[in-house]
């Protein structure tokens, strides 16, 4: 492709689709000279020369509570977005994450504007519930960019558009993530170094905060050795969450910002974590956990729509649900302290959690191109194709 002027059209959602996007956006000035950036995004894209239409916070809410809340604002923003890319007609638009919204500009400059490429960075769970949509996303997505290596079959089997595995961000952390000589003490050292991750929303550590710190408090009447509670707090979330510490049975080291926070990844020995990306950090850290979560009584009829062995993401790529989840009813203090012991000895639970975390690299590679300049790659390929009148994708 010679490097004739580009633009391209980017939706982020919310803060983690804004760094995805800011990576992007480095990736393809890397490939290609002459790139102009439009669409919606945050800070992060902002850094890398994108306007955004409109301030992320319009449109980053969380829950069904919240979207039904926002839905006219919502609304009036998703035309917004169709109206300017129409009105710019973009050589390509890269939607990421976000499905509730990107996807339903999508579908709109899909209808106004049949021949521009639309490429969605992150995968719908579709592996999980309402699969039906990945065949529908086949009229007006031309190329799915798979942040999980199981993707792509689910899509194939499902129907969906072509879908390929460019890797997942964290992948560009393992240095980060991983300790260094001397960082991870054994297990013989005293005390155990323990991470309590409570989550990055008000909701989640609204309701796990309480079982949280009880839990501990049985661990420590009944554990033979004594350990050293570290909590990673979020920046918007940090005084809520060392309010929530003060009231624990057992005292509790608060830390804030990523070097703190991936410092106390590299010397944990386990961890007791909300179900989320953080999951998959740990992980990759190689550190032993127990996940829990809980959701409000709406949402957790959702239970009766979700066909996923394990919310947790590492289980989902290894296949096996070795690593214990304590959700909703089982996400008591008892059931969390009495599966959250184990991990502090060198119990045969423990074992095989380390064991599994070793198989993750080799389900993970991507080879040489690391996610974002694979991503990138893809997004141009789908450019070239637009510009040359072919449509990879189904008719509607």
């Amino acid at each position: 492709m010679t490097d004739a002027p580009l633009r391209i059209f980017l939706i982020a959602g919310e803060e983690s689709g804004d760094q995805l996007g800011a990576k992007l956006m480095r990736a393809l000035r890397a490939r290609h000279d002459g790139i102009a950036f439009e669409g919606v995004g945050g800070h992060a894209m902002e850094v890398e020369g994108l306007r955004s239409l409109f301030p992320l916070t319009d449109i980053a809410v969380m829950g069904i509570t919240a979207v039904v809340a926002r839905l006219p604002s919502i609304v009036q923003r998703v035309y917004r977005t169709v109206n300017a890319i129409v009105a710019s007609r973009p050589d390509a638009v890269v939607i990421i994450d976000s499905p509730d919204f990107t996807h339903a500009v999508a579908k709109r400059v899909r209808r106004r504007l049949p021949s521009i490429p639309i490429i969605n960075y992150v995968s719908p769970s579709v592996w999980a519930w309402r699969p039906g949509r990945a065949k529908k996303m086949c009229a007006y997505v031309n190329h799915v960019l798979a942040l999980k290596p199981f993707e792509p079959e689910a899509h194939r089997r499902l129907g969906g558009p072509p879908c390929t595995y460019v890797g997942h961000p964290l992948i560009e952390r393992l240095d980060t993530l991983r300790p260094g000589p001397g960082e991870r003490r054994g297990l013989e050292g005293e005390p155990a170094n323990l991470l309590v991750l409570p989550g990055s929303r008000r909701s989640e550590i609204s309701r796990l905060m309480e079982p949280f710190g009880a839990a501990l408090g049985l661990v420590q009447a009944r554990s033979a050795r004594p350990f050293a509670v570290t909590v990673p707090a979020v920046a918007h979330l940090a005084d809520e969450i060392a309010r929530g510490v003060e009231r624990w049975p057992v005292p509790a080291r608060v830390v804030r910002g990523e070097e703190e926070k991936y410092a106390a990844f590299r010397s944990a020995q386990a961890a007791l974590a909300a179900s989320g990306t953080v999951t998959l950090e740990l992980a990759l850290s190689g550190v032993p956990m127990v996940v829990a979560y809980k959701v409000s009584k709406l949402e957790e009829q959702l239970k009766y729509f979700i066909k996923v062995p394990s919310i947790v993401l590492a289980n989902l790529i290894l296949g096996e649900n070795v690593i214990p989840e304590r959700v909703q009813w089982d996400c008591t203090p008892e059931k969390l302290a009495e599966t959250l012991l184990p991990l502090l000895s060198d119990s045969p639970e423990r074992r095989a959690q380390i064991e599994a975390f070793r198989r993750l690299d080799g389900l993970m590679h991507v080879g040489a191109e690391n996610p974002s300049e694979g991503a990138a790659r893809i997004v141009l390929d789908e450019v070239g194709k637009g510009r040359l009148g072919f449509q990879n994708r189904p008719a509607a």
